[in-house]
């Protein structure tokens, strides 16, 4: 293989988002050893080390970070090229990558996915979970065809289009036993200030990233996703926003409360975009599902409440 090509591209671009040859390696369907042999080969071909394997996580060096930088938009590149090709040879996309959410009841696309299978399209799909900026990032830099459930007021002014999907409510929340469960409502930003902040990682890799309802001086704990963030909060190891849906559960089992607080209620304006014209026909096919109002309901219902309106869909 030669040194630079659009495997060991992908190969240094997975290794450089996870920091971890091994967590790579799953995600490439490769045995770790294979990987780290064929990153060795690579920077020894290029007389340079891509890597800096001194501490827990694999790091980029300069040269590392100076590779990807430049091989990201010719990856993106072969990747787009390969999909026109199979496009216009069949009609369909070999594959179609759909960011989502991850504030939104994701399960609620099953039923869709059910659909699509069931046509034989040999269309492969590729789902990945988003964090605020990051859905439009996904979008904008090629990693998405298409976002469901991006932030409308964060939206760049680029060439995309976009539906709209409605509301997402955020509630504030924290365990029973957090201080700040007994305050006086609606809390001040002086009273939450005080108190450890959990947030999710922002998945923006190019444009900047975002925060959610964060003071400047707090403390944080950041986590990789909201499911985690939930479940520390159940801890008590602190407190913040959640997705009214996804925090129905833990609310109504009395594992969380949810406090006011002071100014008006956080939520966000939801839409579904792709860049347009849509010409295959995977894409076709699935925007057209996505003008659904019951989908739309069910991504923004709570989980168990919305196995049958997503059915209906």
């Amino acid at each position: 293989m030669p040194a630079l090509s659009p495997e060991s591209l992908q190969m240094i671009d997975a290794i450089a988002r996870h920091g971890s040859f091994a967590r790579a390696a799953r995600e490439l369907g490769k045995v770790p050893s294979a990987l780290t042999y064929s990153v060795r080969k690579i920077e020894d071909e290029l007389d340079a080390l891509l890597f800096d394997r001194s501490g827990h996580r694999a790091r980029l060096t300069p040269a590392g970070e100076e590779l990807l930088r430049e091989g990201r938009p010719l990856l993106e590149a072969f990747e787009a090229l390969a999909q026109r090709v199979h496009r216009y040879a069949t009609g369909w996309e070999t594959e179609l990558r759909i960011a989502v959410n991850g504030a939104l009841n994701c399960s609620a696309l099953l039923d869709l996915v059910d659909d699509f299978e069931a046509l034989g399209t040999g269309t492969r799909l590729r789902f990945s979970y988003e964090v605020l900026r990051g859905n439009w990032d996904a979008l904008l830099s090629g990693r998405a065809d298409i976002t469901i459930g991006a932030d409308a007021d964060n939206a760049p002014a680029e060439g995309f289009q976009s539906r709209a999907m409605g509301a997402l409510p955020f509630v504030f929340c924290m365990s029973p036993h957090h201080p700040l469960a007994k305050a006086q409502e609606p809390l001040q930003t002086t009273d939450i200030d005080r108190h450890t902040a959990l947030v999710v990682a922002d998945t923006a890799r190019r444009l900047p990233a975002g925060t959610k309802g964060l003071l400047s001086k707090q403390h944080t704990i950041t986590l990789p996703t909201i499911e985690l963030k939930i479940q520390a909060m159940i801890r008590g190891l602190g407190c913040g926003y959640l997705p009214q849906p996804l925090a129905t559960a833990p609310l109504a089992q009395g594992l969380l409360v949810a406090r006011a607080v002071e100014g008006p209620p956080a939520s966000e304006r939801l839409v579904y975009a792709w860049r347009g014209p849509a010409e295959g026909r995977a894409m076709k096919w699935m925007l057209k599902r996505l003008q659904s109002a019951r989908l739309h309901a069910a991504l923004l219902s709570p989980p168990q409440a919305s196995a049958h309106a997503a059915g209906a869909a």
